[in-house]
């Protein structure tokens, strides 16, 4: 499983990356989780509103933070 945090280094996008590491880590899961901070790349998902959290490829959401019993959920 991938997730990716779409996001261009805002404090809101810092605080889902965090979220997400803290989920990931309690679940115990083998997740491989990356930052995309350039805005061609969050284009190519047709996101307009960061952050954005992506799951293996599929737009969870965008324009929120999520926390981390809510992204545990996906795992």
């Amino acid at each position: 499983m991938k997730i990716e945090v779409l996001g261009t280094g805002c404090a809101n996008c810092k605080t889902l990356y965090e979220n997400v590491k803290r989920a990931v880590e309690e679940k115990g899961a083998d997740v491989e989780v990356a930052k995309v901070e350039d805005i061609p790349s969050i284009m190519k998902y047709g996101v307009m509103s960061t952050p954005a959290l992506v799951i293996d490829g599929t737009v969870k959401f965008s324009g929120r933070v999520a926390s981390s019993a809510e992204i545990k959920e996906w795992l």
